[in-house]
């Protein structure tokens, strides 16, 4: 048997017997796919030996695509880790191929953060007129997000009747199908409770838009994911925010301020739905910034 009938084993089994996210699976088999047009012919898993991941890793270097972009570090590094994933599969099913472990990713520059401090926060929030049009549901978007760290697509699938405003939490699914239990501030469950006290319909979805009121189709009312980064953009660029504001950075701005604050790494963790700390820890080079900034600023 030949890799390409190996791979489509590969991504079944990640789907039934791994539970991967569709998304993951989609990822694994656009990378696959590309060290299958690599290889230029399907050959059996026996063949790939270092010297083809040392080719691999140089076509994937000076790859580029039709607009003549081409594929950052960062990037290159996922088709190597969805390779490696399938080889382990090929290792477990007793199939003779390279061990995994022998490969190894490309160092990458140490991932740093946008994140706004407490005063631009602020000066974002006193944008949205709550008597202009949206201006309720806006406000209630930017406090869910500065008070929850939600994904933007975590956002987006809301609904209604799923956010318990009395105990101010509410159950989502995060990346990888993890659930997780998401805490409202006082502020943002009242901001909540008046935009959909302002609401006329029955929809399910949480956030709503404009659009065709007539259109009751709940999905099609749904709030996208690009609306909602463009309203975050909308209102940072009124308040004279210059840096890039995006519904992650109100996500990255919430878990620096829970760390200066004093909770520890793990809790933030949890409240994130990051999988592993290592990610979480991206923040904590930030926090020490702030912290010298305090310090320098109140210690005489």
């Amino acid at each position: 048997m030949k890799i390409k009938a190996y791979i489509d084993e590969f991504l079944q089994h990640c789907e039934v017997g791994q539970n991967k996210s569709v998304k993951t699976i989609e990822n694994y088999k656009h990378y696959l796919k590309r060290f299958l047009e690599f290889s230029g012919k399907d050959i059996p898993p026996s063949e790939i030996t270092l010297k083809t991941i040392r080719e691999y890793r140089l076509y994937l270097n000076r790859y580029t695509d039709k607009k003549r972009r081409s594929l950052g570090v960062k990037t290159q590094n996922y088709h190597i880790i969805a390779l490696r994933a399938f080889l382990k599969y090929l290792i477990k099913n007793d199939v003779k191929t390279l061990a995994p472990e022998k490969i190894e990713l490309a160092k990458t520059p140490k991932r740093t953060v946008e994140v706004l401090s407490r005063e631009e926060i602020d000066r974002i929030f006193r944008e949205v007129k709550k008597t202009a049009k949206n201006g309720s549901r806006d406000t209630a978007i930017l406090e869910t997000l500065y008070s929850t760290g939600l994904r933007v697509s975590e956002l987006e699938g809301l609904n209604r009747d799923r956010v318990d405003l009395k105990r101010r939490e509410f159950r989502v699914i995060g990346k990888g199908s993890k659930p997780r239990i998401v805490f409202l501030s006082e502020k943002a469950a009242k901001a909540i409770d008046e935009y959909l006290k302002d609401r006329k319909d029955n929809l399910n979805p949480l956030f709503i838009n404009n659009i065709k009121k007539e259109i009751l189709d709940d999905e099609k009312r749904r709030l996208t994911t690009v609306s909602i980064e463009n309203l975050v953009r909308k209102y940072a660029l009124k308040a004279g925010i210059i840096k890039k504001v995006t519904p992650h950075t109100l996500r990255h701005s919430y878990a620096t301020e829970l760390l200066i604050n004093g909770a520890d790494i793990r809790s933030v963790q949890e409240l994130l739905g990051h999988s592993s700390i290592t990610t979480t820890q991206i923040y904590t080079h930030v926090t020490d910034k702030k912290l010298k900034e305090i310090h320098d600023k109140y210690h005489r």
